[in-house]
């Protein structure tokens, strides 16, 4: 266990609130939300308690992917604002005591960036080598591998003749991190982001910038493309990557770095965020995301299996203890709600969703909040598919239709539970048009249960799931066995209650969360339940030894 592993370190210490610009707050009518938008609710975030604010991607794009296909880096997407109105945003933001974090996407840019405009030129363009060119093979495409979002990897692009690979949409065409000179491109950016004051990265996709090479097919899982997975997810020069990175960016500037790292397991985790690994703070991992998966992947949604998300969990709390740093997540603008999704968004929507709040939180790790988590926004229940903005449900929905030969009813409710549009509708700001959003017309609808579940009402009710984040957020800050304690699994084999135990100096803290509707007896051995040591808690009515439906308690000893 390194010196580094034993160091208190400010994002240790925080909480991050992502913001999805375009749906949190509009400010001049248009529809979509913006920088000005964001500025108007900094003292509502900082009344709220966080630290930091991760914003999604805020660079000037042609939105194929809602952002994530970046044009040019180093300006502001005309919707949003300009950059005037960041250096503001920055400016109010560290006078309200706020970091900022951007969403450093360089896996791929957008089609229409200069470098990808003169690599299409010609095979001897300077630029050529920015990007993954390929020839054909047989007159079909280099390789079986499938897109992410459908369809084949590979385009052909007519000039030369020659196919790009795009892991995601054709409009976002891979980097090629083998090429030096792209990534000292990429570090200079960062660089100059950096030096204008914001406070780190989450990096898009971050484990997927190094590709095999010879990029060699792809296993079939019954569809017509093979599966690129093993061949562009924490590939060989990876670590060499981030290392220089690191060394030559991360390292001169106190920052945060998180990484999204779909398919990384704990063992790979370690050396991206390993104390001594001088790599990223910490990744996104996506296995206790995907326990409700089944035969259509995250189109399938099975009933939450409460002992294998607890397996998860506990493996990935106890295999980075002392060695690296755990992100801690229900929600971002790639998921379904939680309280819709493993909480309960009816008869007990305040109720689950605290105790949803309370499991995450008081985990060992940095936890994050989505827009609207901190009122428990549900799941909107769309009634038509043309009511959907994303590329990937609308992809999907096409596919399930026309190539797997779903009925549209079957298909449509798979979307509606799954798609990455339920995170993306307006934030609920109160009881207005709109929630409060826009004056505008959304440019996706808001969902109509705003008049119940928003910020305005829920300030004024000190019971509201508002509050309970808040208070939340204060527990974490003013004990340190929140965030420095060790973990330990309790009744890990119980299939309704995830309990847990921290250890901090001489302090042990125990955390107790009913997942289901029924109220349950609880006997944790060697542990008496004290009312007087009661800290936190979502109910009312106290029965030692038996939690209430979607009851939440913890005691601090």
């Amino acid at each position: 266990m390194g010196q580094k592993s034993k160091e208190k370190t400010w994002w240790k210490e925080s909480v991050v609130y992502q913001i999805y610009p375009r749906s949190f707050q509009d400010s001049n009518g248009d529809g979509i939300g913006d920088l000005q938008g964001i500025i108007r609710r900094l003292p509502y975030l900082q009344w709220l308690g966080i630290d930091v604010i991760w914003l999604s991607p805020i660079f000037q794009s042609p939105n194929d992917d809602n952002g994530y296909d970046i044009s040019d880096y180093q300006a502001i997407m005309n919707e949003f604002g300009t950059m005037e109105d960041f250096d503001e945003l920055l400016r109010q933001a560290h006078e309200h005591g706020l970091k900022i974090m951007l969403d450093l996407v360089v896996n791929h840019s957008s089609d229409e960036h200069a470098w990808f405009m003169e690599s299409r030129k010609s095979k001897e363009n300077p630029y050529r080598d920015y990007y993954i060119w390929r020839e054909g093979k047989d007159g079909k495409e280099p390789n079986n591998w499938g897109g992410s979002f459908g369809g084949s990897a590979w385009k052909k692009d007519e000039t030369t003749g020659e196919y790009y690979l795009h892991t995601f949409s054709p409009k976002q065409p891979d980097l090629n991190w083998d090429n030096k000179k792209l990534r000292e491109e990429v570090f200079s950016m960062m660089r100059w982001w950096l030096d204008k004051g914001v406070d780190g990265f989450r990096m898009d996709v971050i484990n997927m910038i190094s590709k095999v090479p010879g990029l060699p097919d792809g296993e079939k899982h019954g569809g017509q493309y093979g599966d690129f997975t093993p061949y562009v997810m924490n590939g060989p020069h990876v670590h060499e990557y981030l290392q220089e990175m690191n060394k030559e960016v991360l390292s001169k500037y106190d920052v945060i770095t998180v990484g999204e790292a779909p398919a990384v397991t704990v063992e790979q985790a370690k050396q991206y965020v390993g104390f001594d690994a001088d790599e990223l703070n910490m990744v996104f991992q996506f296995e206790h995301m995907c326990v409700d998966e089944g035969p259509y992947g995250k189109w399938t949604k099975n009933p939450l299996d409460l002992v294998n998300l607890k397996n998860v969990l506990s493996k990935w709390q106890t295999g980075l203890d002392g060695i690296g740093w755990n992100s801690l997540y229900w929600n971002n603008h790639d998921q379904p709600r939680i309280v819709s999704r493993w909480g309960n968004d009816g008869e007990y929507h305040d109720k689950s969703a605290k105790m949803l709040g309370t499991c995450l939180h008081l985990l060992q790790g940095t936890p994050y909040i989505y827009q609207g988590e901190e009122i428990g926004m549900t799941n909107v229940e769309f009634s038509s598919i043309s009511q959907y903005r994303d590329i990937e449900c609308l992809n999907q929905y096409k596919d399930f239709v026309e190539q797997i030969g779903m009925n549209p009813e079957e298909a449509f409710a798979r979307i509606q539970k799954s798609s990455r549009d339920n995170a993306r509708t307006p934030m609920q700001w109160n009881g207005e048009a709109n929630g409060g959003f826009t004056e505008g017309t959304p440019w996706i609808e808001a969902n109509p249960n705003y008049t119940q579940f928003n910020v305005e009402i829920q300030r004024k009710d000190k019971d509201s799931v508002l509050h309970y984040y808040r208070k939340l957020i204060r527990f974490r800050k003013e004990h340190l066995i929140v965030i420095y304690g060790t973990y330990e699994s309790l009744l890990p084999k119980d299939p309704q209650v995830f309990a847990y135990k921290r250890k901090y100096q001489d302090q042990e803290l125990y955390v107790l969360c009913n997942f289901s509707k029924e109220s349950i007896p609880v006997v944790i051995p060697g542990f008496t339940e004290m009312k007087e040591n009661l800290v936190l808690w979502n109910d009312t009515r106290w029965i030692p030894g038996e939690l209430s439906p979607y009851e939440a308690r913890v005691y601090l000893i």
